[in-house]
């Protein structure tokens, strides 16, 4: 069974990561500060490689920022991409 949990530090820094059946398979790093969630790097294990494991965080993410009202700003190369490619789907989130 797969999922993806968040945690946080008392500092605000974490991630989000994917796991399956107990075993860690990707993370996306942030932090969150204010009003703003920061997104640092989004790493999947390479046996886990395009079968969108990085999309699964991606969704988890702004599905958090929008339910927590935080603008993101996208340090990620995989987000800012994503980002950039669908503007508009992440126009409410997306901190330019």
């Amino acid at each position: 069974m797969q999922s993806i949990e968040l945690q946080l530090n008392e500092k605000g820094r974490g991630a989000f990561f994917y796991s399956e059946q107990d075993k860690r398979l990707g993370e996306m790093e942030i932090s969150v500060s204010g009003n703003h969630l920061t997104v640092y790097h989004t790493e999947v294990v390479p046996e886990m490689e395009g079968k969108g494991v990085a999309k699964q965080l991606l969704a988890a993410m702004v599905d958090h920022a929008r339910t927590h009202r935080l603008k993101v700003i996208p340090l990620c190369p995989y987000v800012l991409a994503q980002f950039k490619r669908h503007p508009d789907e992440y126009a409410d989130v997306w901190e330019k």
